[in-house]
């Protein structure tokens, strides 16, 4: 157990630090609507003179202990209102209620939507969580004007700084982002969450995740970088976490329908069902989507459906539960060589690929107040799912023979808890909080590879004739248990500190036969054998990590912060039949640190801006690299430990508006322009092997820059997007070209996108073109489904949407 005895002394005493000084003096009370009197969540009070903040909990309660007696100003600050201030002489602890006027509330709302067009940073201490000094993205999505209906993620995270993205899903089906240079991949490389609770197939054995949380649903989506390890897992990506709309609170139902027309015989339907009685919030939607895909052999089916049920048993205990079910079936048009692509990029050679997901989630959870400046949230979630991929995996310059598929099925089941303490108080009269949790967390997956009937139609079924055994079959228990903490400091009014340590459990195991077979290349078995596996591995460990701040002034920040990561293998794919993908079965865990340094901040209310620099290190460092087979003399990847790796880059973004910037006074109209770029050089360094030695590591474009217009005047919106991304390789000997595109060069690419938006009462009209210019790209070579080969990108659609709102 690599644990020092430093790390044990250092978790428990930050732990232990939360007990607060004996207070001389205490200010607590209510924040509420003044005409509904109902309390008012997640609003910033501060107190002055002093600094000293809070932010009030679900039953909208403040509090601020050790004060001195004296008069003092209480503020609050909030997205939903305009600043409040109240005058308070404190001569005895005071219970004081801070009311607003709703009439204000919904004012402030209208103002507010013309300030942002849809990023900002998540708070010091936001929810449950500790963002201090940290690099973390706040998208708002009622202030996203895009595609929704597809989940177009290249329109949705335009804003963030630093993502490539894979566009080889028109459906928005599955989402594909990586950051910093790592791979996109089914999110793989992101602890990916929804509400706060795992989504993906498996947190350690298969954090892929095939399930996407439709946008038309979403409230905002958080995402941290490299230093969410500590509070979140040990993914060298960071945390994304989708977030759920709630029913209003104000209405006992109000209805959203929501349908869109688009291009290539799309069909979305999106409706819900959100209201509050009484005590009770629910919120509820479906939706239901087809096309036909702009590829030959692209079509796509899907159902997505959410129920969640929130009650206050008391002021201080609130419970709820929910549940997802999303299911779809999609064909799979198959991959490309480079010059079937430069031929027709449309057309399809493979009409016998399907895919085919069901994913069930439910979650249950309690909030609960312990003190005026104490939260406990426990999350308990679960998911039951699967996957099955069907088709012929031959190299795509192979021609298909028409014979039997490969079928390849999984499932997944996954339980876990994470319980979270919030405490605030005051230190030597400055602000603190820590968040301290445990997690606990369980995992069984199972695959299976073999042999399925010959056809063309979505015929999910093995068919082993004469006994032929699956050529695998395998069960992958995990477990993953962790203990972290994180606790904000402040020396003085402008320096924040945040220490952090989390210490985890993991173990892993992979049981089950695997039946080896290599054929020739006229399709005659020329060597087979079965072999049993049964591994287990199990490790203990410590990440640990800090964050600064520095207000250079009120509206100007300075952070760096420092964390060390950790990424398991994935077993769920170790034993897997694929002529063009091989995995080394020493394979080991990644190890490595990210950090960040940058300034953040305002140029009066017309102006905003985000800009650092970020490193990260690996160990040990997993990737693919080209092999031949001496046998069949084949090429093929070979996934194994290739070296130490290092990415230094620099990520910037700003956005003004321009109508504020040279006009003054109230504005009812907002034209807003964006701009953000990242530079990243990645090197393979300390190999042992020449292949790839300070090589460029692969899937990072050097450079992406984006850039955008947004118009606001009371009901319309426009919005329009630019997008470039360099070149990059596909694979770590940076090889530009192959017989079976698996490995090649990704050739840079550029696209524009328009939308725009008008709402008149009830009834919102939405429309736009994706891919104005038409441009013939891909941003992915795939290994294995849906290809393998060259998966090109769509080229130029349009959609519409009709919204209704009662």
């Amino acid at each position: 157990m690599n644990i020092t005895r430093l790390h044990i002394v250092l978790f428990f005493g930050l732990l232990c630090i939360g007990v607060g000084l004996d207070a001389q003096v205490q200010l607590q009370g209510t924040l509420r609507d003044a005409r509904t009197g109902k309390p008012l969540p997640a609003v910033q009070v501060q107190l002055e003179p002093g600094g000293i903040w809070d932010s009030t909990d679900v039953r909208g309660r403040y509090a601020f202990t050790e004060l001195a007696l004296g008069e003092y100003t209480l503020t609050a600050t909030s997205e939903s209102f305009p600043t409040q201030q109240r005058r308070i002489l404190l001569s005895q602890d005071l219970d004081y209620d801070f009311e607003v006027d709703s009439v204000a509330i919904k004012l402030a709302v209208v103002e507010i939507t013309e300030q942002h067009q849809g990023v900002a940073s998540l708070r010091s201490v936001d929810g449950m969580g500790i963002y201090a000094a940290k690099k973390t993205e706040l998208i708002q999505m009622d202030r996203v004007c895009a595609n929704l209906s597809t989940n177009n993620a290249r329109q949705v995270f335009m804003r963030v700084a630093g993502l490539n993205i894979w566009e080889s899903d028109g459906g928005g089906l599955q989402l594909g982002i990586g950051g910093r240079g790592l791979s996109p991949n089914r999110t793989a490389n992101f602890n990916t969450r929804q509400n706060g609770y795992d989504i993906a197939a498996d947190a350690l054995g298969y954090p892929e995740s095939y399930y996407t949380p439709p946008t038309e649903a979403l409230k905002r989506i958080e995402v941290v970088r490299g230093a969410a390890s500590l509070q979140y897992g040990t993914q060298f990506g960071g945390m994304l976490n989708f977030v759920f709309k709630e029913g209003p609170e104000d209405k006992k139902a109000e209805i959203v329908s929501r349908q869109t027309l688009g291009s290539f015989g799309l069909f979305n339907s999106f409706n819900s069902l959100g209201g509050s009685i009484g005590k009770l919030n629910y919120y509820a939607f479906y939706q239901g989507k087809r096309g036909d895909g702009w590829r030959k052999n692209s079509g796509f089916q899907q159902h997505t459906a959410f129920a969640s049920l929130s009650y206050d048993i008391n002021a201080r205990v609130k419970i709820g539960g929910e549940y997802t079910f999303m299911d779809y079936l999609a064909q799979q048009a198959g991959g490309l060589t480079d010059a079937l692509f430069a031929q027709d990029p449309r057309q399809s050679i493979r009409d016998r690929n399907w895919f085919a997901v069901k994913w069930n989630l439910a979650a249950l959870t309690a909030d609960i107040v312990l003190g005026p400046k104490t939260r406990l949230n426990v999350r308990n979630f679960g998911l039951i799912a699967s996957r099955k991929a069907l088709g012929y995996l031959g190299s795509i310059n192979r021609v298909d023979p028409g014979l039997a598929r490969d079928l390849l099925s999984g499932d997944f089941q996954n339980i876990g808890n994470e319980t979270r303490l919030l405490h605030k108080y005051t230190v030597l009269g400055q602000p603190a909080a820590f968040v301290a949790g445990v997690r606990i967390y369980a995992g069984h997956s199972s695959n299976q590879q073999g042999v399925a009937p010959a056809g063309s139609g979505a015929d999910f079924r093995f068919d082993t004739p004469g006994g032929q055994p699956n050529l695998s079959d395998h069960v992958f228990p995990s477990q993953n248990h962790a203990l972290f903490i994180e606790h904000l400091f402040h020396a003085g009014p402008r320096w924040s500190i945040t220490p952090g340590l989390r210490i985890e459990y993991i173990r892993t195991g992979s049981e089950g036969v695997y039946h080896q077979r290599v054929s020739d290349l006229a399709g005659n078995v020329i060597f087979e054998q079965t072999l049993t596996d049964q591994t287990q591995r199990t490790r203990a460990f410590a990440l640990g990590g800090i964050a600064v701040g520095h207000k250079l002034r009120a509206d100007l920040e300075a952070y760096a912060n420092i964390s060390r990561n950790y990424r398991a293998i994935t077993f769920n794919d170790l034993r897997i039949a694929n002529p063009n993908f091989r995995i080394d079965p020493e394979l080991q865990d990644e190890k490595g640190y990210s950090s960040d340094l940058g300034l953040r901040g305002k140029a009066g209310d017309w102006l905003e801006f985000d800009l650092s620099l970020f490193g990260l290190a690996y160990q040990n460092r997993i990737g693919q690299v080209l092999a031949a087979d001496t046998t069949t003399f084949q090429y093929y990847r070979y996934r194994t430990n290739i070296s130490a790796s290092l990415n230094l880059g620099i990520e910037a973004y700003a956005e003004a508006d321009l109508v504020k910037a040279l006009g003054s006074g109230i504005h009812k109209a907002a034209f807003m322009v964006f701009v953000n770029g990242s530079a990243i050089h990645a090197r393979y360094r300390d190999s042992k092997e020449t292949a790839f030695d300070g090589k460029a590591v692969e899937l990072v474009p050097p450079f992406t820059a984006k850039g955008g217009l947004a118009f606001r005047r009371e009901g319309l919106r426009l919005s329009w997007q630019y997008g470039y991304t360099a070149a990059q390789f596909s694979d770590a000997t940076n090889a530009a070209f192959s017989p079976n595109a698996v490995e090649g060069l990704i050739p840079a690419y550029d696209v524009m996108d328009f939308s725009g938006s008008y709402e008149w009462k009830f009834l919102r009209l939405e429309a736009g073109c994706n891919n104005i210019l038409n441009r013939m790209y891909f941003t992915r070579r795939a290994v294995a489904y849906p290809g393998p080969g060259i998966i090109p990108a769509d080229g130029r659609s349009f959609y519409l949407t009709l919204q209704v709102k009662i």
